[in-house]
């Protein structure tokens, strides 16, 4: 049958067809204006940001728990290689996840002990080392003086005349180490014994948590990415750890060598030191350095010797950081280091000196979640 026939045939369906698309016939389009309208809702956002206000207050309120469910979690991450090994052996996980505690524990009890002594040589040391470092620095101090006694005369010449001088005062001060240490004390032992069960559990019963999630999801494609993304998070992370570990040993074991090539007591010391700080970025470079220079300027008379010191320390974590890292951790291991400085001083902020050392690791581990989620690839890729 020809179309001329078809269109006589049925004319309903020619009159649909010739008829042009009006604005009243036409589907519905979303306008710009109402599309911004409908993204920035002011009800929407502020909802968000009281969210994140009281989150965050949760999370700092919480730090007494909530940082050792996630100092566990990480160092479960870096431990369960060692499990699967030991798993290859025949060793039952709960068997496995003893041994590996007792040789956490017990590598951590003596490397106290070991350090101990040195680190309590050095603070008996330190009133008398403060009065020796015045002593070689009093060439530099001089100038400076002279320099403040020349502001101090500027200001009183500039200044109008109060009168009479304000009475003194009198001030009793309080050991404030000895009450931080005394009131944190309780805290640290619970938060200790947290760490240590939640890593044992956590190391004894990997599968059973991924098991559980698997059986909430309702799809056979769900459970199978499910597992995969699990998967592929824990092996970045956890290469993530053992190659940040290992990196800061062996600039540990670098730094230790030198200084005891060149004279200076406890390397041991020194190196563990090293290696503890390298883990705070820039940051730990920096109190290591300081410290190191300090350390060496008591040790020996020369000062141009004893900044010898510090000048090796800076080489070889120069080295280890625009060379040695980049090359082992790779591109999809690296991390922007304004976000790394952010990331710090937010997670200082808000758990202290803890949060400064957990801050890189959480952040490595939330940019490995969002590379493999697909609406946050871009949150991924603007934190590499």
């Amino acid at each position: 049958m020809s179309r001329e026939a078809e269109d006589a045939t049925n004319p309903k369906v020619s009159i649909e067809t010739d008829v042009p698309e009006t604005e009243t016939t036409a589907a519905p389009r979303l306008r710009l204006s109402d599309a911004l309208i409908r993204t920035f809702d002011v009800r929407s956002v502020a909802l968000t940001g009281l969210f994140i206000l009281a989150l965050f207050y949760t999370m700092y309120f919480m730090r007494s728990v909530l940082l050792p469910i996630v100092l566990a979690l990480l160092l479960s991450y870096l431990f369960k290689p060692a499990l699967r090994g030991l798993a290859k052996l025949k060793i039952h996980p709960a068997l496995g996840a003893a041994i590996l505690m007792f040789g956490i524990i017990g590598g951590v009890g003596y490397g106290i002990s070991f350090l101990a002594p040195p680190v309590a040589g050095w603070l008996e040391k330190a009133p008398y080392g403060l009065a020796r470092l015045q002593q070689k620095l009093m060439p530099l101090k001089k100038p400076m003086e002279k320099v403040a006694e020349a502001g101090g005369e500027i200001q009183k010449l500039t200044s109008p005349d109060t009168g009479s001088a304000p009475a003194p005062t009198v001030e009793v001060k309080r050991n404030g180490m000895a009450e931080m240490l005394y009131g944190r004390t309780p805290e640290f032992i619970f938060s200790t014994v947290l760490l240590l069960i939640l890593l044992y559990f956590l190391l004894a019963y990997d599968e059973v948590f991924l098991t559980k999630l698997v059986k909430m999801m309702p799809r056979l494609e769900d459970k199978k990415r499910a597992v995969s993304i699990a998967h592929e998070i824990e092996s970045h992370v956890s290469r993530y750890l053992l190659t940040v570990t290992l990196i800061n040993i062996g600039l540990g074991i670098a730094v230790g060598t030198a200084v005891a090539f060149l004279g200076l007591s406890n390397p041991v010391m020194w190196g563990v030191l090293v290696a503890v700080l390298n883990f705070v970025p820039y940051l730990g470079a920096l109190t290591g350095i300081t410290c190191m220079t300090i350390g060496a300027v008591l040790s020996f008379d020369s000062l141009s010797y004893a900044l010898l010191f510090p000048a090796t320390y800076l080489l070889i974590a120069s080295i280890e950081g625009n060379f040695v890292t980049p090359y082992v951790m790779g591109r999809s291991l690296t991390l922007n280091p304004v976000i790394i400085l952010l990331s710090i001083t937010f997670w200082g902020w808000m758990w202290g000196i803890a949060g400064i050392i957990l801050a890189v690791p959480i952040l490595a581990a939330f940019k490995i979640f969002c590379a493999h989620i697909k609406e946050m690839e871009p949150v991924a890729e603007f934190l590499s």
